[in-house]
């Protein structure tokens, strides 16, 4: 077994990304909190050709050298807006038929490995603040909630690891779209 060099990984240019299609998913940064967290999930939503991140409250927005240190220049690739408020961005995506949906651990929340993604709707995925998790206001905004089931002591993965872990079935699910 070999590693493959970058050449063969056939990944597009800046420019043939920005015309290729999207999975119909928005990702909600409901006030993280660290600039790191911000930039992988740039990274991570350019990995998975997410259609939209919404950077909301006091999540940092670019240029930032420390999203940067962690997007790898993502933060170019990938479409971004900011929000004053969780609850603004939310009221905006509800009104244009996103299915909203909180990365949280709440009642009633359907664990990941049992959601199923309907192709056919477009989602908004809100993950929440490293200490606070999503914030109440959001979660009772949502239409349901994802919890990401664990096995270990931890109670919760690092939100930007959360980001990448969820996301992975939308994708999957939703990639076929891309061709």
């Amino acid at each position: 077994m070999r590693k493959k060099n970058n050449d063969e990984l056939h990944r597009p240019s800046a420019e043939e990304y920005a015309s290729m299609g999207r999975i119909p998913v928005t990702v909600v940064a409901d006030n993280i909190r660290s600039a790191q967290n911000v930039g992988a999930f740039f990274r991570t939503c350019d990995a998975f050709a997410v259609e939209h991140l919404a950077l909301c409250g006091i999540t940092a927005v670019p240029p930032s050298r420390e999203i940067h240190k962690t997007a790898l220049g993502a933060e170019t690739t990938v479409a971004w807006s900011r929000h004053e408020s969780t609850a603004e961005c939310l009221v905006g995506l509800k009104e244009r038929g996103y299915r909203l949906l909180a990365v949280e651990q709440v009642e009633g929340a359907v664990t990941l490995d049992e959601f199923e993604v309907d192709p056919a709707a477009r989602y908004a995925l809100v993950f929440g603040n490293e200490v606070d998790g999503v914030s109440q206001q959001a979660v009772d905004m949502c239409h349901g909630a994802i919890e990401i089931p664990q096995a270990g002591t931890k109670h919760s993965l690092n939100v930007s690891v959360a980001g990448g872990v969820a996301l992975w079935p939308f994708f999957a699910a939703l990639r076929a779209a891309l061709r």
